[in-house]
């Protein structure tokens, strides 16, 4: 059986993740995501892993969850429709979450529609750059459900603002590229062939930064947006400066910038 999640390095500490269903717009069933949670537990383990690429193959991001059934019929049968759904729930939630804390940073190159789940997981994802002919939508509410899941109710307006998230969360729409990139979703909207060029261009900026310095930045800016205070944040902050003032890659980050030449991380 293909994989449903393509794995590949395309250039050394980059490990791309392609969701590989695309005769179903890589809407998310129990494979697809089994295999994400595999991909990712595997990469966080990985300290030669420094930026992590994740897309769609076909005409789509990920469309959202797969409404022609999620494939799990045995967990509702051993555990009942409602623990059963539970249990679907968190897992596919625990996506985001995965993603999130990554100790890499994880760029998001948004292909095609990114709607439902497939919103969720670009809103957790660090960077997010964008194809002109990509498209957006909650998309949860149309069907039926709460708008708010998987994470987005916390991340949209963390990301867009509260106004654009509830107006977006409580219509259900469709929106363009142009329009995500205006709001502050997207960081960058390219032709749709230019894509995954300025995807990989991007991760090398972050490469030529010390990995334990990227990994601590990621996880102090998303900290920073649950902190209650200046003073909670300026304290994290100075934790991160000693801790990174001490590794070996700090003064050859600094010799290299000083020397005009490329850096030799060890990662210590």
């Amino acid at each position: 059986m293909p994989a449903l999640v393509e794995i590949d390095e395309p250039s050394p500490g980059v490990r791309r993740l392609t969701l590989s269903r695309p005769e179903a717009l890589n809407t998310l069933n129990a494979s697809l995501v089994a295999e994400l949670h595999s991909a990712l537990d595997a990469i966080a383990a990985d300290r030669d892993v420094r930026v992590v690429v994740l897309t769609g193959a076909g005409r789509a991001f990920c469309a959202g969850l797969d409404l022609n059934g999620y494939g799990d019929p045995e967990r509702v049968e051993e555990m009942g429709p409602t623990l059963g759904s539970l249990d679907r729930q968190r897992e596919i939630a625990g996506l985001v979450e995965k993603l999130h804390t990554l100790p890499q940073p994880v760029i998001a190159a948004v292909n095609g529609a990114a709607a439902g789940g497939g919103l969720a997981l670009v809103c957790a994802s660090d960077i997010r750059i964008a194809a002109e002919e990509s498209v957006y939508a909650v998309a949860f509410i149309r069907a039926g459900y709460s708008a708010c899941d998987i994470g987005v109710s916390w991340l949209l307006p963390r990301i867009v603002g509260a106004g654009h998230a509830h107006e977006l969360m409580l219509t259900g729409r469709k929106f363009d590229a142009a329009e995500a990139e205006r709001i502050g979703l997207i960081t960058q909207v390219v032709a749709d062939d230019a894509l995954m060029a300025t995807v990989l261009a991007k991760a090398e900026e972050i490469l030529r930064n010390p990995p334990a310095s990227v990994a601590l930045t990621k996880q102090g800016m998303w900290l920073a947006l649950e902190m209650p205070s200046l003073r909670a944040g300026i304290e994290l902050e100075n934790r991160q400066q000693v801790i990174t003032a001490l590794t070996e890659d700090q003064p050859e980050a600094t010799r290299a910038f000083l020397e005009k030449r490329s850096p030799d991380y060890k990662h210590r």
